[in-house]
């Protein structure tokens, strides 16, 4: 009898932890594109990139013009200057190699960096939204939606939206 009892109480108590339980979900990557700072975080991001092909443009010029200074007086080099020259050419070649291959990576950077306050933002508000609205848990949906089903009335991203007064033309 004793067993019967406890066995209702937790089945009791499971059902009533399960139902104050309320999960929705926001998709965050939309309300960023929706979001006015955002045009000044690509502005930033893109002044970035224009100074990143600044510098590559600058190195570029340093190699070409001591490869042609090397061109023009190699006759009259020494063995030892003519070395100097070479291996000047080389870490030349060497750093714009690099900077190539890091310029993607930097730019990457820059773009995480300037967007990572408004995701901030985002969080805030779904964060009140989400008490405002009895939400326990909030899940993010978007472009990668690895959710089989999930109902359309728990999705909380108008109302964030509207929380950040942005207002969305339908």
């Amino acid at each position: 009898m004793k067993k019967i009892v406890l066995a209702m109480l937790v089945v009791l108590f499971t059902a009533t932890a399960f139902a104050q339980s309320k999960v929705g979900t926001v998709d965050a990557d939309f309300i960023l594109t929706k979001m006015p700072e955002l045009t000044a975080a690509n502005e930033e991001v893109k002044k970035y990139n224009l100074d990143l092909e600044s510098q590559m443009k600058v190195k570029i010029e340093d190699y070409e013009a001591k490869v042609k200074l090397y061109q023009a007086g190699q006759a009259g080099f020494t063995d030892e200057e003519r070395k100097t020259k070479q291996g000047e050419i080389i870490a030349l070649e060497d750093d714009i190699s690099k900077f190539r291959q890091n310029g993607a990576q930097l730019l990457q950077l820059k773009q995480s960096e300037v967007v990572q306050p408004l995701y901030k933002k985002i969080g805030e508000v779904v964060t009140v939204v989400a008490k405002e609205q009895g939400f326990s848990h909030i899940l993010t949906i978007g472009n990668n939606n690895n959710f089989a089903y999930a109902d359309p009335a728990s999705d909380i991203t108008m109302a964030v939206l509207a929380k950040m007064g942005i207002k969305i033309e339908e």
